[in-house]
Parts: C-alpha cells; structure tokens; sequence
C-alpha cells in the first residue's frame, strides 16, 4: 500500500493530500530510509514521522483499503514519541 494512502486510511493524517505533502517535505521516513508518498508500507514496517515539534515512531500492524473510524487505529501501534528540541 502507498505510504500516503496508508497514513490516511490510519488517519494519522486527515486527508491523503496533506499526507503526500509531509512526505514530499521529507518528514516520513520508513526502516530508517526516507519516504516518498508512493512508498510502499508492508506489515512490520516502522514510520518516524515528524510532526512540528514531536517525532512519533510506528509500527504497522495490519493493511486495510477501507477501515471504519474506531478500527483505524488498528492498523499500527506507537512504539514511542520524543519532543524534539
């Protein structure tokens, strides 16, 4: 699945343009190597995704075109976020 697709799909990030966007910024790195928003995320992936102030480190549990609101956060689990100086 696209990296921009997934992160929507999660809603991590509301909408797929503005995903595409934080990726294009260099923000989103997968397995330590930067992300483009066609990247592809597989299950076991770990995302570092930056936003302002804050790093936050994913894994990716599952990959669903569609997932109702309740479920999304399913898809990953957040290994653990630091504030950035």
């Amino acid at each position: 699945m696209r990296l921009d697709k997934f992160l929507k799909v999660s809603r991590l990030i509301k909408r797929r343009t503005l995903a595409k966007e934080v990726a294009d910024q260099g923000r989103i790195t997968i397995n330590g190597n930067q992300a483009k928003a066609s990247s592809t995320v597989a299950i076991e992936d770990t995302l570092v995704i930056r936003f302002g102030q804050k790093l936050v480190t994913i894994k990716v549990n599952d990959l669903r075109e569609v997932v109702r609101k309740d479920e999304a956060a399913m898809l990953y689990s957040v290994v653990k976020e630091e504030k950035i100086d």
